[in-house]
Order: C-alpha cells, then sequence, then structure tokens
C-alpha cells in the first residue's frame, strides 16, 4: 500500500513538471552538444597541451600515483555538493532562475567537451576511455542534477507567481519542507556517486589503459 502511494507521488510529480523536465533535458543534451563542438574549435597546439597533460594523468593513473581513493571521495563529493547546494540557494533565491540554468548549461558542457576531446585525439581508445572514467558515475549524477534544477526552476517560478503576480496557490512552507527533504535525498545519491568515481572508475580506467597499452 505504501509502495503504491510513492508511486502515485512519483507519477504526479513528473506529470505536473513534464514541461519543466523537457526543457531541463534539452538545456542540458546543447551543454553537451556545445562542450563537443568547442573541441573542434581549439587551435592544434591547444590540443596539444591538453593531450600531453591528459596524458600524464593517464600515466599517473596506470602507475597508482594518483590520490587515495579517500581523497578523490571527499573531493568528488564536495565538489557536487558544493554545485547542488548553490543550486538549492538560488531555487529559494528569486533572482537565481537564470543562473541556475547557466549552470546546468555549463555541466552539460564539462560532460560533452571532456567526452569529445578524448574521441577526437584517441578514437575509439578515448570512447572507451571516457566510457569507464565518465559515465559510471555520471549515471547518477546527471540525473540528480537534472531533478535538482527541475525542483529548483519550478520552486523559483513558484515564488515569484506569488511575489509578482499576486497569484495564490499552494502554502509555500509544505513546499519548502519537500524541497529541502528532497534536497536532504539527493546528498545519499551524490555519496554514492562520489563512492563510485573514488572506488570504481579508477579500477576500470587502469584495466582499459593496460589493455590499450599492450
Amino acid at each position: 500500500m505504501r509502495k503504491k502511494m510513492y508511486q502515485d507521488v512519483v507519477a504526479n510529480h513528473f506529470r505536473e513538471h513534464s514541461s519543466t523536465y523537457l526543457f531541463v533535458i534539452v538545456l542540458f543534451l546543447m551543454g553537451v552538444i556545445f562542450g563537443a563542438i568547442v573541441v573542434n574549435s581549439l587551435s592544434f597546439s591547444q590540443k596539444e597541451d591538453l593531450f600531453y597533460y591528459l596524458s600524464q594523468f593517464f600515466g599517473q593513473v596506470s602507475e597508482e600515483n594518483i590520490a587515495g581513493a579517500r581523497d578523490l571521495f571527499k573531493q568528488s563529493f564536495l565538489h557536487n555538493i558544493k554545485f547542488i547546494s548553490l543550486m538549492w540557494i538560488l531555487g529559494i533565491s528569486i533572482i537565481g532562475l537564470p543562473v541556475i540554468l547557466v549552470l546546468l548549461f555549463m555541466k552539460g558542457m564539462v560532460v560533452g567537451f571532456t567526452v569529445g576531446f578524448l574521441v577526437n585525439q584517441m578514437g575509439w581508445d578515448g570512447f572507451m576511455l571516457s566510457f569507464v572514467s565518465v559515465l559510471p558515475q555520471n549515471l547518477i549524477i546527471i540525473p540528480i542534477f537534472i531533478i535538482a534544477t527541475t525542483l529548483s526552476v519550478s520552486f523559483s517560478l513558484k515564488m515569484i507567481s506569488r511575489q509578482f503576480m499576486k497569484r495564490v496557490g499552494q502554502p509555500m512552507m509544505p513546499l519548502f519542507g519537500r524541497y529541502m527533504a528532497t534536497f536532504a535525498v539527493s546528498i545519499l545519491f551524490i555519496c554514492a556517486a562520489a563512492g563510485i568515481e573514488a572506488f570504481i572508475s579508477p579500477i576500470l580506467m587502469k584495466s582499459v589503459i593496460h589493455s590499450l597499452q599492450s
């Protein structure tokens, strides 16, 4: 019975915010595409410099000369928590709406640039490296960021409609409570993503690098 109730709540949420989700997903994909296009606009010397540093990093991964798993976990967790926290703060500040969208676009751009650069420089080998280094943790992080962006945008729009359009809707406190609760739950998923990035991705990267070198 409780499971059915939760399923109804989730279904209602996605139905209510379907247009916002569609807009946010398209914006993120535009960021990914733009990031991949930027790779082609780099000069030959810029690509050479980036690829040199990238090769140095992969060499360190192969020789296990990178930061420990705990340090990687801490760095990844803090980075993503700062990102989510900024979105949460911007969502409750009326003027933060455009900044939220810019942040998501930039996130998509980073992913697109990373994958695009690896594929551009290394072809199929680069695709395999991006598959094990970028994809695993982002299977969790990207949906969380998309949900966080949608909630932040929706909450900001509700505040704008109440403050400037004088529309009377649902009381803000219950909405604010659900808003905070959702972001608290997102911390658990970010923790899981950081664990994958710190403990699983380096192992996958090392195995792929060794297979490419052999």
